[in-house]
């Protein structure tokens, strides 16, 4: 599967990127994810983000469990919540942070150490808004939509969660997952991947095909809400990450959410008598998710008409 670079920089109103355009409708109507350049952070930033990371992880476990997350919370530092004895878990370490809207914030989760981790993240945060930004109107403008179609259900409540992930390398990486099948519940993901070890992988026409490393691309995939509201036409990808027997692996993933009350259903003007509506209204999207991935269901199957 070939995996599409796009120029954000040709997707602003103002270009004539209609050949990107075409790239970003394509690859969201085969439910591919694709990279992105020229979206406004530097490789040293890039690089910088990495960093932090890396070095939060390597942190001593006591000082890593001051930020621990509570038993029935997300947020914070640790393991994901439990739900079942059946349950299979992931073979990863992971620090889960709401990063937008600010006043949100629960700054006793975000590290002190390293020093630069917080303004490091706040400036990933802003730079994730533009990105998200250009890539709902310009998907607008793909499908010939109002321009704010999107950005109208994304909203002023809108929601920002980053995932820092850590996946340990394991002597036995084919009876394991760092993630499990899944896709994502989020309007727009972005990922920014680890700089030399691959273990994204997506799921297309039942075979599973490798995200590569893209040198100071962001990757980006558009979740459920957005597969819901265009009555199908573009895809959540599913995907997966796998575990590399030597070498420890990190990665940051950035969700974007609307406000949990906003109502998500197919846009109007996507609905006729060759394409029929599939997908019921659905609120609080995002909070069945958790349950449906540890059965390995998706949560669209609760929306599907």
């Amino acid at each position: 599967m070939d995996i599409p670079v796009i120029d954000l920089g040709l997707l602003t109103p103002y270009s004539e990127g209609v050949e990107e355009l075409d790239k970003l409708r394509s690859a969201l109507i085969t439910g591919c994810c694709f990279h992105v350049i020229n979206h406004g952070m530097t490789a040293e930033f890039l690089d910088e983000v990495c960093e932090i990371t890396k070095q939060f992880f390597v942190i001593p476990t006591e000082e890593k469990h001051k930020y621990l997350r509570a038993v029935n919370d997300f947020e914070g530092y640790g393991n994901d919540m439990v739900l079942s004895e059946q349950q299979t878990l992931d073979w990863t370490d992971r620090l889960y942070l709401t990063v937008y809207p600010p006043d949100q914030r629960k700054y006793k989760f975000w590290p002190e150490n390293p020093v630069s981790f917080r303004d490091t993240l706040d400036q990933f945060t802003s730079r994730s808004q533009i990105i998200t930004e250009t890539l709902l109107t310009s998907m607008a403008r793909s499908l010939n939509l109002e321009e704010d179609c999107f950005m109208d259900k994304y909203g002023e409540q809108r929601k920002m969660e980053a995932r820092f992930n850590f996946y340990p390398p394991c002597s036995r990486p084919d009876c394991i997952l760092g993630f499990k099948p899944h896709a994502d519940s989020s309007i727009i993901t972005i990922v920014l991947q680890d700089k030399e070890v691959e273990g994204l992988q997506f799921l297309k026409d039942d075979q599973w095909f490798r995200a590569p490393i893209v040198p100071e691309a962001l990757l980006i995939n558009v979740g459920d809400q957005v597969e819901i509201m265009t009555n199908g036409l573009f895809k959540s990808p599913v995907h997966k990450v796998v575990i590399n027997g030597e070498k420890e692996r990190i990665s940051l993933a950035v969700f974007c959410f609307p406000d949990s009350e906003t109502e998500i259903k197919p846009f109007d003007c996507l609905i006729n008598e060759s394409q029929p509506r599939l997908y019921k209204k659905m609120k609080n999207y995002g909070d069945i998710f958790f349950e449906y991935y540890q059965q390995g269901r998706r949560p669209i199957e609760a929306a599907i008409i």
